[in-house]
């Protein structure tokens, strides 16, 4: 008894489960047409993967933004103040701060806030410390001049 093989082959290529199997006559990547004859649908028919999250022109719920608006200000005495701003509506206006307060902000911030301020405070510590010199000065003068009257 001999054992009798079929004369019809099957494809056993692996499909990769999302490429559908060659239909009957596709024409191979060698470019031989399998049994049937028919030619294949280009790779730019393969259907589009759908990509994760919500379509482009939805109308879902954005991400509520807050925007508020810090104004810090001073002088060139040294002295500081901050306004806050919602919108247009004020919810903090002419608010004294300390110069170290603006500075430990500011270099909390960003260090390219933090250098062109803390330069600021430096100027004006240079000026209040020739002001309290010079007071300085005048004091011990008016001092001689009380001690020359006794």
């Amino acid at each position: 008894m001999t054992a009798e093989t079929d004369s019809t082959s099957t494809d056993t290529a692996p499909t990769g489960g999302s490429a559908p199997a060659p239909e009957a006559g596709a024409v191979s990547e060698a470019g031989a047409v399998p049994e049937g004859g028919a030619a294949p649908a280009p790779a730019a028919a393969e259907p589009e993967k759908r990509k994760r999250g919500r379509p482009k022109g939805s109308t879902a719920r954005t991400t509520r933004v807050v925007e508020l608006t810090l104004t810090v200000s001073g002088t060139a005495d040294g002295e500081w103040q901050a306004e806050l701003k919602r919108g247009t509506t004020w919810l903090a206006r002419a608010l004294p701060v300390s110069a170290g307060a603006v500075q430990k902000a500011a270099a909390e911030l960003h260090a390219e806030i933090a250098g062109p301020i803390e330069e600021i405070i430096g100027e004006a510590r240079a000026a209040r410390e020739a002001k309290v010199a010079e007071l300085e000065a005048q004091l011990e003068q008016a001092k001689k001049a009380l001690a020359e009257l006794d």
